[in-house]
């Protein structure tokens, strides 16, 4: 069936600036003016590789049992020591999800209420909104969960 995957974590950030040093520009109040952006600025936060030590570095998996737990464990870290700066507006933690087919590898698709509907589209009349359009394997595997006859095979009587 379907297959997720989170990589890429990060925390996005919005920062409404009020002053320079709330963008690390410190020591030059008495010189200077300081002018806002008009809107917020927000930037992404990336946490450190889970296998990167500053001295050595060796993959996730040889570090961690559970990476995506870890990264979002940093990631909930990262947000916590900047929770309290008075300049963030606002902070989420977010990841790239890529679904794939456990069968065949393929990215996951699913068919529409609408392609499920029209012959044109759909494998046979036991087609549904939600069911794999990627392999038989994983249609077989839906429609078994759900009590839906199989798809007919070539020359099955």
């Amino acid at each position: 069936m379907k297959k997720t995957t989170r990589d890429e974590w990060r925390v996005m950030v919005t920062l409404k600036p009020r002053r320079p040093a709330d963008l690390g520009l410190t020591g030059i109040d008495d010189r200077a003016e300081f002018i806002a952006p008009p809107g917020p600025i927000t930037v992404a936060v990336l946490p450190r590789r889970l296998g990167s030590f500053g001295f050595a570095s060796m993959s996730d998996g040889l570090v961690s049992r559970d990476i995506e737990g870890d990264y979002r464990r940093r990631c909930e870290e990262i947000v916590a020591e900047l929770k309290s700066r008075p300049q963030i507006e606002e902070m989420s933690v977010t990841c790239t999800e890529t679904h794939t087919c456990s069968h065949c590898g393929s990215g996951w698709q699913e068919l529409t209420a609408e392609e499920a509907a029209d012959y044109s589209t759909s494998y046979d009349e036991h087609s549904v909104e939600g069911e794999p359009a990627c392999c038989e394997a994983a249609i077989d595997e839906f429609r078994t969960e759900r009590g839906i006859p199989l798809l007919a095979r070539d020359g099955a009587a």
